[in-house]
């Protein structure tokens, strides 16, 4: 577990460090290699289940809030934005349940079957490895977000502005969905003052055995 140090505004890994930069496009192309026929066949899939765009690019905000397209496989109905207006209008719960945390355990506009599998081993994130190459994310580091969701972070929203969103990141390895807003908040907020290229590599170790985990059947 990380350990918060107020003195300092920001880390300088994660805002100024050449060395990390350097270390993104290294990872991103070694990944972009080995997971280009992965990608391939995932869009190949996708398809055929759900005729429509592949590739799905959804505005969050940047380093030095300049906003950037996400790429992400869509594991959502082509109509999904629709659905989810719909869904909240109807059922009090699930509009509380999407206030509190910005998702559903039981999300009616994901693509049955291979949408599941996706978003449950965060296979529909490697698009993102352009966003890496491109400069507009980092390998590690707090979760992309949308500019309503920078109000969570309060006091610590110039904080997330100074670092590129991750690809992984604390969050993204430990609860997920399962935790609450602010739990995910103080995540980000404690990588950001925290990090370190030894912290970056241990997270894209835990990244990859889980990943490794749920293919061989276990849980992730």
């Amino acid at each position: 577990m990380y350990h918060f140090d107020f003195t300092q505004t920001s880390n300088l890994w994660t805002t100024q460090s050449k060395t990390k930069r350097a270390f993104d496009i290294f990872v991103a192309a070694t990944m972009l290699v080995l997971f280009a026929p992965s990608m391939l066949l995932i869009a190949i899939c996708l398809f055929l289940v759900s005729p429509g765009p592949v590739i799905y690019a959804h505005k969050r905000v940047g380093k030095g809030n300049v906003p950037f397209y996400c790429l992400k496989f869509r594991t959502m109905a082509i109509d999904a934005e629709q659905r989810l207006e719909d869904l909240l209008n109807a059922d009090p719960e699930m509009r509380r349940e999407w206030k509190q945390t910005r998702k559903l355990r039981h999300d009616p506009r994901i693509v049955a079957g291979i949408g599941n599998l996706l978003r449950k081993s965060s296979l529909d994130e490697l698009p993102q490895i352009i966003n890496v190459l491109c400069g507009d994310m980092s390998i590690v580091g707090p979760r992309p977000i949308v500019e309503d969701e920078l109000a969570h972070y309060g006091g610590f929203k110039n904080a997330y502005l100074s670092v590129r969103p991750g690809l992984t990141g604390p969050w993204q390895t430990s609860e997920r969905s399962d935790g609450s807003y602010v739990s995910r908040v103080m995540k980000d907020v404690d990588y950001i003052y925290n990090a370190s290229l030894r912290t970056d590599i241990s997270l894209i170790y835990t990244t990859a055995s889980k990943l490794v985990n749920l293919r061989l059947g276990g849980a992730y």
